[in-house]
Formats: structure tokens, C-alpha cells, sequence
């Protein structure tokens, strides 16, 4: 069996890293490269970014990096403009550019509601407005959107802009997918639960913890059946799949990745 990419062109947001380990963009940009494709690594930090290009570059991958803030047009529309000179198309999207606040209605300030918006789902709009048009020119791509069992149901914490934003991602996927199914582009959703990447350690367990992170650990390995929590790597084997031609009738629908978390009532 061959690299399930080989030959094609992904652009994969939120590729750098707060940390060392595997973010779920780390290990989508290094796991595609692995599979054959040329990675076109975007962040808003180059210095995010340098491991997971020199994770790449190791065993050889084609890779090229740009800096851009997703929440913003004219920067999302020069990025897919670079993609298309560097690598000349754009075969595969992973939007994965995210991140949670604390609180609720009352709790959470308007200009945080705001933010949290523009960072989790406008993200996802802009990128997917441009790439789109690309996409139906050469006649079909893959868009795998990035959203959170948070979506899905109450994990643990009251956030609840990040909660809707990433329930609106998977409705917004589902949409895309029927109006695109005719062009040859699939859209889906994989949903990550209780995952143990470096955002644990960097901003979680201050936000939710007081800062212990062995606290924080305890608390979200409890809420997993299978007893243990999955990192970016198992995020980016759903991703690869969902990208992949076997996925080729794959599209409108999500892949929850969370050890068994939603589907126990407790």
C-alpha cells in the first residue's frame, strides 16, 4: 500500500506548537508529510512552527511555512495565494486553529465572547472561503475542520463560547458538505476530547487548576472509559483518514476521538 497522500498539497492551520509534545496541528503537519504530502504549515508564529518543520525536514518532506492570523481576510487570502505559488493547489485543509476561555454568559465579557468567536469559528469561515474556490477549480480537495467534544456536550468546565463555537463548526461543516458534495469536495469534522497536548501544561491548568497540572490530569483521565487520555497523534489519524480517498464517501459527518467520554451519561 502506498502513502495515502502521496502527490498531494495540505494546508494545515495552527501547525506550530505552545509546547513540546504533539498539538493536534503538530502531528497532522508531520503525519501528512509522513503520508506523502507537501505540508504548508501556517501559524501566527514562526518560532511555533520550527519543530514541527524540522520534525519534517528529518526524514525529508516537502514543507513550507507561513505566518498568518486566520481571523483575518486579507491575510487568509494572501496565505492560500502562497500555497497555490509555492505548491501550485491545494488538495487537503485542516483547520485546526482554536482554544477555550473560562465562563459563562455572565462571567465571560462581551469582547471575550467576541474573541472567542472570531478564534474558533470565523477561523474556520475565512480559510474555508478561500480555499474553497481553489478546491472547485481543479475539481475536488478534503476539508477536515478541527472542533471539541465540548461541541458536544459539557466537559467539565463551564466555557461556554468555546462550547458553541465548536458545536457551530460542526454544523457548519455538515452545511458545507451538501452545498460542495457536487464539486468533488468533502467536508468533515473530527472531535477531539479529553486530549493531553502541550496546552494542558502551557494554559489549562491555570485557567482550571491553579496551575496543578497533575490535578488537571487526574480530573480529565476520570471522565475517559478507556482510562487514558489520547494526544495529537490519535487527532491526526482521524484527520489522515477523513483526508485520505479511503474516505472517499465520507463527508458531512464527524469523528469523535475521546477514548468513549460522550457516549457515557455520567
Amino acid at each position: 500500500m502506498g502513502k495515502r497522500l502521496e502527490g498531494k498539497v495540505a494546508i494545515v492551520t495552527g501547525a506550530g506548537c505552545v509546547g513540546p509534545g504533539w498539538g493536534n496541528g503538530r502531528a497532522a503537519a508531520v503525519l501528512f508529510a509522513r503520508e506523502g504530502a507537501s505540508v504548508f504549515a501556517v501559524d501566527r508564529s514562526a518560532a511555533a512552527m520550527a519543530e514541527t518543520v524540522a520534525q519534517i525536514r528529518s526524514f525529508g518532506g516537502p514543507v513550507a511555512t507561513h505566518c498568518c492570523d486566520v481571523t483575518m481576510a486579507a491575510e487568509v487570502a494572501a496565505m492560500v495565494e502562497a500555497c497555490c505559488a509555492a505548491f501550485g493547489r491545494v488538495d487537503v485543509l485542516v483547520n485546526n486553529v482554536g482554544g477555550s476561555s473560562a465562563g459563562g454568559p455572565v462571567e465571560l465579557s462581551e469582547e471575550a465572547w467576541d474573541a472567542q468567536v472570531d478564534y474558533n469559528l470565523k477561523s474556520v469561515f475565512l480559510v474555508c472561503k478561500y480555499v474553497l474556490p481553489v478546491m472547485e477549480r481543479q475539481g475536488g480537495g478534503a476539508i477536515v475542520n478541527t472542533a471539541s467534544t465540548s461541541g458536544l456536550r459539557w466537559t467539565g468546565a463551564a466555557q461556554v463560547a468555546y462550547a458553541a463555537c465548536k458545536a457551530g463548526v460542526i454544523q457548519f461543516s455538515k452545511v458545507v458538505a451538501v452545498q460542495y458534495a457536487g464539486r468533488g469536495i468533502r467536508v468533515n469534522t473530527v472531535v477531539p476530547g479529553q486530549m493531553h497536548t502541550p496546552m494542558v501544561e502551557a494554559r489549562l491548568a491555570g485557567q482550571r487548576a491553579g496551575g496543578d497540572v497533575d490535578a488537571l490530569l487526574r480530573s480529565r483521565v476520570a471522565r475517559i472509559p478507556l482510562g487514558f487520555m489520547g494526544d495529537g497523534r490519535d487527532t491526526a489519524a482521524a484527520a489522515l483518514f477523513l483526508a485520505s480517498d479511503e474516505a472517499r464517501f465520507v463527508t458531512g459527518t464527524e469523528i469523535v476521538v475521546d477514548g468513549g467520554m460522550t457516549a457515557r451519561c455520567d
